[in-house]
């Protein structure tokens, strides 16, 4: 079945305008008649300059009023059909939840129907794979399901999706549910080493970060030093949520031979894009799955009347800011992740990192995707392993001009500290031409300022924060030091 998908996936890679506006007047018909609908006049809607005219961009306190009223147990709001189901999700910088409705509709043609084409693209460019005549581990979920009320139910967005798969997803998915849906993450990484240990697990799914735990600790138990060696038809890794760029070097490592690595990327609020070439830079924008996309290039942020375009606008290499709108009842929805187009024949995207997520206290503009990249290049100059990092500023003092203060944990250290914190100045400056700028003769920026933390103090401050496991992640960039120097406080306990 998932061979035979693809030729569907061809008809919008083909025809990709036609396909998104296929979706937007699907989306205004079924919303037509919802409190929303009517303040904004979706009955009078026709083209995509009137839906942009008619309805501001939203964030996610402008809609909260309504998710309240939905989780209170009203409908018709957002959408036309009833919202039992709410996803939460929590920003890591942010104190607050959001519950992001789930219907029936994004369940099934944005949400699972994106898995499936995960599959689908997977079979496209691997047609020997053996994938499916083992099972998938998938590593999500550290929230319970929790009840609103007699009708409505939420937890984090692969739990809200474990709870509603159907029943034969069983025999290709493991652990079981109850594991699956543990909340005590050391826990559960233990259970899912005993419970998973001697299936044929051919793939698995998950955050880099607690897949190399939970590798790690089964290379233990079985007293071996490469995954293949636990499960020998072990042959894809589905990841997503942060770069892997990083973490590449540690997987080759640990696999004992090679396999094939797939992005994703999905959220809360849909399913957008999934990874379509090994061999190329990007995923391919999911455009028929119950989403209208908008991209907001980022400079429009916080402006007054910030503009759009479409996608026959976009450019190559240019930071945007999707604005989605979604058979889930969020309408043109700022999703706060930015994004840059790697090809445009046919619509490939990559993450580069949150609009508020990135270092401009000194006219830089440095991104996730910055850092990510000289990460890597600093740690293979080196020959050492990061196992994750954040960076903030320091702002100028009466003695010293600024610096990017960054906290990193090794996995393997390098011999010289000094020697790595001049590769990763130096990658840097060969990324941004904003920061090498700032970095000539030490005028605005001086040479960054590296901590290697002790091993276990990015999970340690998470745990006090309440947010160790699942999709919880250490923010990599801010401008606000709040967070690094509550971890530096954590270390130097």
């Amino acid at each position: 079945m998932a061979r035979l998908r693809y030729w569907k996936i061809d008809q919008w890679i083909t025809d990709p305008i036609a396909a998104q506006r296929e979706v937007l007047q699907d989306l205004i018909t079924h919303a037509q008649h919802t409190e929303i609908g009517r303040r904004y006049g979706f009955h009078e809607i026709f083209r995509v300059c009137d839906f942009k005219k008619r309805v501001p961009i939203h964030e996610y306190d402008d809609l909260k009023p309504y998710i309240e009223r939905l989780m209170n147990g009203e409908q018709n709001l957002l959408w036309d059909t009833p919202v039992y189901w709410f996803a939460k999700s929590s920003g890591t910088t942010s104190e607050k939840s959001k519950f992001i409705p789930v219907t029936e509709e994004s369940l099934e043609n944005t949400h699972y129907q994106g898995a499936k084409d995960v599959l689908t693209l997977y079979y496209q460019s691997h047609p020997e794979s053996d994938l499916l005549t083992g099972k998938g581990l998938v590593i999500g979920g550290s929230h319970q399901i929790n009840a609103i009320n007699e009708d409505s139910h939420y937890g984090d967005l692969s739990a809200v999706l474990l709870q509603n798969t159907p029943f034969w997803s069983t025999w290709i998915r493991t652990p079981e549910l109850s594991i699956a849906l543990m909340d005590e993450w050391e826990s559960k990484i233990e259970s899912l080493a005993e419970s998973t240990i001697n299936e044929n697990v051919t793939s698995i799914s998950g955050v880099p970060t607690w897949t190399l735990v939970l590798i790690k600790r089964l290379l233990q138990m079985k007293g071996v030093s490469t995954l293949k060696e636990v499960w020998p038809n072990f042959e894809l890794y589905i990841h997503g949520g942060v770069s892997f760029t990083p973490y590449r070097e540690q997987f080759q490592k640990l696999m004992g031979a090679d396999i094939n690595y797939l992005e994703m990327y999905n959220a809360s609020e849909g399913f957008f894009a999934a990874q379509d070439n090994p061999h190329e830079d990007g995923m391919l924008l999911y455009l028929n799955h119950g989403i209208f996309y908008e991209f907001m290039p980022v400079e429009e942020y916080g402006s007054q009347n910030p503009q759009t375009v479409g996608l026959k606008d976009v450019t190559i290499g240019k930071n945007y800011a999707p604005v989605i709108s979604t058979n889930g009842g969020l309408w043109r929805y700022l999703l706060g992740d930015t994004i840059q187009f790697t090809s445009l024949i046919p619509y490939r995207i990559k993450v580069s990192g949150r609009l508020k997520h990135y270092i401009n206290a000194f006219g830089e503009e440095v991104i996730v995707d910055n850092t990510d990249k000289a990460i890597a290049v600093a740690t293979q100059k080196t020959n050492s392993i990061v196992s994750d990092y954040t960076a903030a500023p320091v702002y100028f003092s009466d003695n010293s001009n600024g610096a990017h203060e960054w906290l990193i944990e090794f996995e393997q250290n390098p011999e010289n500290l000094a020697h790595f914190t001049y590769e990763l100045d130096c990658a840097l400056k060969s990324l941004n031409s904003d920061y090498e700028a700032k970095r000539h003769k030490d005028i605005a920026l001086r040479m960054p300022l590296v901590h290697a933390l002790k091993q276990g103090t990015f999970n340690e401050w998470l745990r006090c924060k309440g947010k160790l496991g699942g999709q919880h992640k250490v923010p990599r960039l801010s401008n606000d030091r709040k967070f690094i120097d509550e971890i530096i406080a954590i270390h130097n306990k």
